[in-house]
């Protein structure tokens, strides 16, 4: 039976909100009279797709911290006997998320109908992603469901680990460059203007860097409020181009040109297409299915295209590795890994030593582009304040001189 999202009137006039499986809304609304509510609506819960265009703007299903915990208990609760459709109820019940809720109940009533558990998952696209729902297929028709579910929520664990690091790490740049950037917009709009005026009222030359400054603390006390209004209008106009797939794939390629970032952002999606690799891998997915899920989930699109030119290699009967060292996109370890993983049967392993190897490198990376980047925001900062100080003491120097 479908569920339904409902609204109701309780006898203290109060709305009460929740999900009821029924076999129409009209079954619901009267199960509903029967418990004493008075229904307000019934709608077949489904995933609320946002449009199109702003898919790769806002996050969208349910968060992947959420989905990782929900699949470690999912995993565990198969792996103690319990049936699909008992799993899934306990994890409704125990869910303190409503959205995560209301899909649970949903996904059970799917399954209840007689679909397969990838196929109910597939109502909800935008909080199962393919892989997921490609892995859990091959669970199903292999037995090894327990196996996969284990194996995706390692995955998205992992995931979420590498990206708080990454988070942890740049919080304190991105707050030193934003508090150095408020500080120095405070002195030029305020302090400089009074301290340096002084100086225009004495009808003298004055040095170089002092007019310069003079210069910068005008633009921003005129034009301050619409040069913000154009930085926030080119940030949405550069957001609303990466979804152009052109101006994104040069992007991505000039971000992978840049020393540290470049290599950081490499290693990164390495790891990413090794672990989902050895996954799909891990679950019987056919390798082309594997390679063009891998190839779905990297993030910078010069590797995604590498991925789909040797996807169709191997199907022209090429090897994995050989096609993947063709592209040169890739690290020569990772090329080895899998020709030995190929060599000797053992892919799904040598795909994980792969992606572990690309992990620590990633964490390697981070901590020296980290520790290049502070030094180099105080150095920045401290230059800009010892400008501003030898902009305001030239001209005193100079009184001094003619006082003498």
């Amino acid at each position: 039976m479908p569920a339904f999202e409902y609204q109701a009137l309780d006898a203290a006039g109060r709305t009460r909100k929740g999900v009821l499986q029924g076999d129409t809304p009209k079954a619901v609304r009267q199960n509903l009279r029967d418990s004493g509510l008075v229904p307000l609506e019934v709608a077949e819960v489904r995933e609320r797709a946002p449009r199109r265009e702003f898919k790769d703007l806002f996050g969208r299903g349910v968060p992947a911290a959420d989905l990782a915990i929900l699949t470690r208990q999912w995993a565990t609760l198969v792996r103690a006997g319990l049936p699909l459709d008992e799993a899934l109820a306990a994890l409704a019940e125990q869910s303190g998320e409503a959205r995560a809720r209301r899909m649970l109940v949903a996904v059970r009533s799917k399954l209840m109908e007689g679909r397969t558990l990838a196929d109910s998952l597939g109502e909800f696209p935008e909080s199962f992603p393919e892989l997921y729902r490609a892995a859990v297929a091959a669970g199903e028709q292999s037995g090894k469901l327990d196996h996969v579910l284990e194996r995706l929520a390692a995955f998205l664990e992992e995931r979420r680990e590498l990206g708080q690091k990454l988070l942890a790490a740049l919080i304190y740049p991105a707050l030193l460059s934003l508090v150095a950037c408020g500080i120095i917009a405070g002195l030029l709009g305020y302090v400089v203007p009074q301290v340096v005026g002084v100086f225009e009222q004495l009808q003298q030359t004055l040095p170089w860097p002092t007019r310069v400054l003079l210069a910068s603390s005008v633009i921003v006390r005129t034009a301050g409020p619409w040069l913000l209004l154009a930085a926030a209008l080119a940030a949405v106009a550069f957001r609303l181009a990466l979804v152009r797939p052109t101006f994104r794939s040069q992007w991505h390629l000039l971000l992978m040109r840049l020393p540290l970032l470049g290599s950081l952002l490499r290693a990164q999606d390495t790891a990413r297409f090794a672990r989902t690799l050895s996954i799909a891998t891990a679950a019987s997915v056919p390798l082309l299915e594997a390679l063009r899920l891998g190839a779905a989930t990297l993030a910078l699109l010069p590797l995604r295209e590498a991925i789909i030119a040797a996807a169709a290699r191997v199907r022209e009967g090429g090897g994995l590795a050989r096609a993947l060292a063709e592209s040169g996109r890739f690290p020569p370890l990772l090329t080895r890994l899998v020709a030995s993983g190929e060599k000797s049967g053992e892919l799904e392993p040598m795909l994980d030593h792969a992606a572990d190897l690309q992990e620590r490198q990633v964490q390697g990376r981070l901590t020296a582009f980290v520790a290049i980047l502070e030094p180099l925001l105080i150095v920045a900062m401290g230059g800009i304040v010892l400008f501003m100080v030898l902009a305001i003491l030239l001209p005193i120097f100079e009184m001094n001189q003619i006082l003498r």
